[in-house]
């Protein structure tokens, strides 16, 4: 179970689908492609309702065995396999000298994890969490009739925890997508995924709270809820009453490792949007503000003269920001953005997360007593991490052994390079070679490359070898493939 220790709890917030992390296996209750089609499932009615509970007046049950029945097959099953390294025993100082005196090396040893997913597209488009997938060299997907799929991973973004995969197949069954925003902490939710890997597991709770920002560093405005998830459950869905997809479960907290009453869910509205990026550019861009906020408490909500404590207090302005160049200062209380009210810190991150680069932020700023309107037009995050294919592509780039993706523009700003792509992953005759993840591939015997569709264009002309013209740090080295 992979673990991040709070400060103020002897608490634990655990991921909830098996990925395979620094190269192992850990329990978590953790281009382009055709666009999301509609789903081929008639829109559901609402659900019909059992009787009135006794003594609780008109307060009723949602159909959960009827949400279950039209959309359970639309959740899938998720495993993963990577590879991790076996080191040399170190707990006997002297035997582990001996082996290394004898040239005994870390060896790979296969690893595996398993979480959950649903199916956003009946052209096989895949909606997981992104530490589901991470570090994985094949997943595999298995829908409740037992049919199986290898996998291609479209693209993940660790900072919403999203991941898209896409599956050989049609006319699948898909969820119906909802929305977080109307979401009322009190409601019915239901969710579906595989803990322990008993697969099409059904628990169902309530809504405990919107908008929770958790101390992992995401910016994703969770759902709390009480409904059960337990490791394997991570990717699945969360449904409310409607029978509509409202969110994607991904963590809990715990001092045991398993549930204990609260576990999160990443809104759909964020992960829809990351998907949808993913789809049309195989990478994700993040707005941002620039600025640092903190909590306003009672004690400084009166140092302010503020009503009530609410807000996020700007404590720092990054040089050349967005927020510098809008006229933000420290000591400014930002009460809403964009008409939405900000009345814990965390609600500000939340609003950029969803916004885009380029974007417009209104912002009503409380300044030395007074109401002050501030606009901000977002930056693309400094931090952005382009969304690379963790899988290898099929064709010309699986005969190589590369996942391979796109420089990013702030890479191609550091590095001054023009042309080239990034190896993501490497496996099979490219990893012999020597090449390595984060190697820069320029050119394909000797034709300058800038996507991934021009290496595979380029390996589809050759036989038996290929030379990649690779940039690794300030050198650049030819190195020889075989391929035939």
């Amino acid at each position: 179970m992979k673990n991040v220790n709070l400060k103020s709890a002897p608490l634990v917030l655990a991921l909830l689908g098996a990925g395979i992390v620094g190269g192992a296996a850990v329990e978590a209750v953790h281009h382009a492609s055709t666009p999301a089609t509609a789903a081929v499932l008639a829109p559901m009615a609402p659900p019909s309702v059992a009787s009135p509970t006794p003594g609780a007046g008109s307060v009723v049950m949602p159909d959960f065995p009827l949400i279950t029945q039209r959309y359970g097959p639309a959740v899938v099953n998720i495993s993963v396999t990577g590879h991790a390294q076996a080191s040399p025993d170190m707990s006997d100082p002297l035997e582990f000298f001996r082996q290394f005196q004898r040239g005994v090396r870390p060896r790979d040893v296969p690893v595996r994890g398993q979480g959950s997913g649903f199916i956003v597209g009946a052209d096989g488009i895949i909606l997981t969490n992104a530490h589901v997938v991470k570090d994985a060299t094949d997943v595999t997907v298995k829908l409740t009739d037992r049919r199986e799929f290898r996998a291609k991973v479209l693209g993940s973004d660790p900072k919403t925890d999203v991941a898209v995969l896409k599956i050989n197949a049609g006319n699948l069954p898909v969820v119906s997508m909802g929305s977080a925003e109307a979401l009322r902490p009190g409601e019915w939710v239901l969710a579906i995924g595989s803990p322990f890997g008993f697969e099409n597991t059904v628990t169902a709770g309530v809504v405990s709270a919107k908008g929770r920002s958790l101390p992992d560093d995401s910016a994703v405005p969770f759902i709390q809820t009480d409904v059960a998830v337990n490791p394997g459950n991570s990717g699945g869905p969360l449904f409310n009453a409607r029978g509509e997809v409202v969110g994607i479960n991904s963590q809990i907290y715990s001092q045991s490792g398993g549930y204990q009453g609260v576990s999160f869910a990443i809104p759909i509205d964020l992960a829809v949007k990351i998907k949808d990026q993913i789809v049309a550019h195989g990478k994700v861009e993040h707005a941002r503000l620039g600025v640092a906020v903190q909590e306003v408490n009672q004690s400084l909500a009166d140092s302010f003269g503020l009503e009530r404590p609410e807000g996020a207090l700007v404590a720092n302005v990054e040089k050349n920001s967005p927020a510098e160049r809008a006229g933000l200062q420290a000591g400014d209380v930002i009460r809403s953005a964009n008409g939405r009210p900000i009345v814990s810190s965390g609600d500000l991150p939340a609003i950029v997360g969803l916004s885009a680069p380029g974007d417009r932020l209104a912002m009503e700023v409380w300044r030395q007593g007074k109401k002050v309107q501030v606009t901000a037009e977002l930056a693309r995050s400094s931090n952005d991490k382009v969304a690379a294919a963790a899988t290898p592509d099929s064709g010309e780039g699986a005969r190589l052994g590369l996942a391979l993706r796109p420089l990013a523009p702030e890479e191609k700003a550091e590095s001054g390079l023009r042309t080239g792509v990034v190896v993501a992953d490497v496996s099979g005759p490219a990893e012999a070679a020597g090449v390595e993840p984060g190697d820069v591939v320029l050119a394909v015997n000797g034709t300058p490359v800038t996507t991934p569709d021009q290496v595979k264009a380029a390996v589809g002309k050759s036989s038996k070898s290929v030379a990649l013209l690779i940039q690794r740090g300030e050198d650049k080295i030819f190195v020889p493939i075989r391929i035939g």
